[in-house]
């Protein structure tokens, strides 16, 4: 069996070479576990590094266009850290590593965000490793980037909120990718690897003096004093906090724990990100010069060169920045902006803009948007390149499913000219589909509101049905008996959600007086059912809920008179108590004005 595998003891992260494959570690965190590389596993390696140097030489050889051609005739690539030809041939060559940052600062991704993360998905599709960061320990501090003032600071409960429901979103944006891919014909081969990482699973456990020592020594304040964003922010904002000035310290730490973990040697970020790159790239270049340890600082340099670029910021023809509506960005989560509202506001795309938004938005072929676009230009008022380009996002950001019905409604809704008995056959029958077909239109919100008596005094299942898991209360008491239900943060200890991490745990029906101590800060709730199916639950006060006239599941009109009864008991009794008030206050004076005539007449 010894000949058949190699066997290691995991010290640490480290980097270890087999003729033409490389295997990377991980920490297990037990130093006598042993972990056996099966000779199989080294053989796809090395078949996988096979095929892409046949890859590498189509691509020299003109047969084949390079990751740089691809990115360049789509327009995702703005500005590029050193040598633009450099860059093409280390992606022709390696199969490199490349990331995408996002902070979870809202609850939603916007439309603008998914410019620098088709680049990531285009390299994904090309075979490229690619990790998505959350910065759940990032977004605590705010990126200062282009802002005269400093980010309002969030309560811990509404951060893990923002953060749970991003990182739900980018996992259907790439389970999207994936089909969307299959339509255009890329097939998803062994060595396509992608990852959502979380940057608090290393800064809630790295201490500060590591950082100062290993990367302080190398951050010149003259340079970071220099750059504009600091300027603007302290000459024309409200000054530059210690807090926002070290952002970008924390980026390049980011990137230096992924460059020697997971061989990460790309950045990519929006237009304004260009500095905090090449400060990234500084950073470590910094490191690997000067790290103490000689034989970890050689492994690392094996990873190869830092390197960057940058997308373009997207506006209209018209001069406006993209992704904006009534001053509003456009969010990518289906709860807060519908398919239908996404579908029609990339309907309404100018025409002088279409065809570059299909470029950048798309993973149709060149040559069919150009043939679609000469097509669109014949009878532009049929819009058939804007219905393309909504059909696609919409699939891409909501999956397949709602853009067709959102592409159904808006034909129904906004057709022009004559129906024909065929048409109307037809429609009828989609609307008949529509009507009983679940949609993310009337389907159970993610983020959600419910009164505090129904967490409080009510069993676990009627919480569970209130959420919308499930169609019925029986039903949630069966799901719930299947341990299908868990619920974010462990009992019986200390929540802090300033972690940024949430911690599943099975439940089973549970008495409301066990139930309080789920939740976090007293106010938030958090319940999954299966992998994906997530509700954030606020907990608000019975009489703020009644008055903002929400509804729930279950909910039964004698509780919600009886709410309104109290309410109205309540008013009536301040009223009397103000009324008492004035009276007692009457009567001090009246008192008052006796014994001041009192004291007159006696002085008298």
């Amino acid at each position: 069996m010894a000949s058949q595998m190699f066997s290691r003891k995991p010290i640490g992260r480290e980097v270890y070479y087999y003729s033409r494959f490389r295997v990377r570690s991980e920490v297990t965190g037990i130093r006598t576990t042993k972990r056996w590389i099966g000779m199989k596993y080294l053989a796809k390696i090395a078949d996988a590094e096979d095929e892409w140097q046949k890859k590498a030489s189509r691509v020299r050889a003109g047969k084949q266009k390079s990751m740089l051609t691809i990115l360049e005739e789509r327009g995702l690539i703005c500005q590029v850290t050193g040598d633009k030809n450099n860059l093409g041939n280390i992606l022709t060559r390696r199969r490199v590593g490349a990331y995408v940052g996002v902070d979870p600062t809202a609850a939603s991704l916007h439309i603008g965000n998914l410019v620098p993360l088709m680049a990531l998905f285009w390299m994904y599709i090309e075979g490229y490793h690619t990790v998505t960061l959350l910065g759940g320990a990032t977004a605590k501090i705010g990126d200062p980037t282009d802002r005269l003032t400093t980010r309002k600071k969030e309560k811990p409960s509404i951060r893990t909120a923002n953060m749970t429901s991003m990182h739900l979103q980018l996992k259907r944006l790439w389970r999207n990718v994936e089909a969307v891919g299959r339509k255009y014909g890329f097939t998803r081969e062994w060595a396509n690897h992608r990852e959502i990482c979380n940057n608090s699973t290393w800064w809630n456990k790295l201490p500060m003096l590591e950082v100062l020592q290993t990367l302080g020594p190398g951050m010149r304040l003259g340079s970071m004093l220099a750059r504009e964003t600091v300027k603007q922010k302290m000459n024309k904002g409200d000054g530059m906090s210690f807090s926002e000035f070290t952002y970008p310290i924390m980026q390049a730490w980011d990137w230096w724990y992924m460059f020697h973990s997971k061989g990460i040697q790309l950045q990519i970020g929006g237009s304004d990100q260009f500095g905090n790159i090449t400060t990234g790239i500084d950073a470590i270049k910094y490191i690997l010069t000067t790290y103490p340890d000689p034989e970890f600082r050689a492994k690392a340099q094996q990873v190869g060169e830092p390197l960057g670029y940058t997308v373009p910021l997207l506006t209209t023809a018209s001069g406006e920045k993209f992704g904006k509506s009534a001053g509003n960005s456009i969010l990518l989560d289906s709860d807060l902006t519908s398919s239908f509202d996404l579908y029609g506001y990339l309907l309404r795309t100018a025409d002088a803009d279409v065809e570059k938004y299909l470029k950048m938005f798309t993973f149709m072929p060149i040559e069919d948007i150009e043939n679609l676009v000469k097509e669109h230009m014949k009878s532009p008022f049929e819009r058939k390149a804007q219905h393309k380009l909504a059909l696609e996002v919409v699939e891409l950001a909501h999956g397949t499913s709602y853009a067709k019905d959102a592409e159904t409604q808006h034909r129904l809704i906004f057709r022009k000219g004559p129906v024909t008995e065929t048409q109307t056959q037809t429609e009828t029958q989609t609307q008949t589909d529509l009507s009983v077909k679940v949609n993310v239109n009337n389907r159970p919100k993610i983020n959600i509101k419910l009164p505090e008596s129904l967490i409080y005094q009510k069993m676990f299942g009627r919480v569970v049905f209130a959420a919308g898991f499930t169609p019925s209360l029986s039903e949630a008491r069966r799901l719930l008996d299947a341990s299908g239900i868990y619920v974010g943060t462990m009992p019986d200890k200390s929540i802090n959600l300033d972690s940024g991490h949430v911690t599943w745990s099975k439940v089973k029906d549970i008495d409301s007086q066990y139930l309080k101590k789920y939740l976090a800060n007293g106010e938030l709730l958090i319940i999954r059912k299966g992998k994906h199916n997530v509700r954030i639950i606020q907990v608000i006060s019975d009489e703020e809920y009644v008055t903002s006239k929400l509804e729930y599941p279950g909910m039964s009109k004698e509780w919600e008179k009886s709410v309104l009864d109290s309410l109205k008991l309540q008013e009536s009794g301040t009223q009397t108590d103000k009324k008492l008030i004035r009276e007692i206050g009457h009567v001090k004076d009246l008192l008052k004005e006796d014994e001041e005539l009192s004291r007159s007449t006696e002085s008298k």
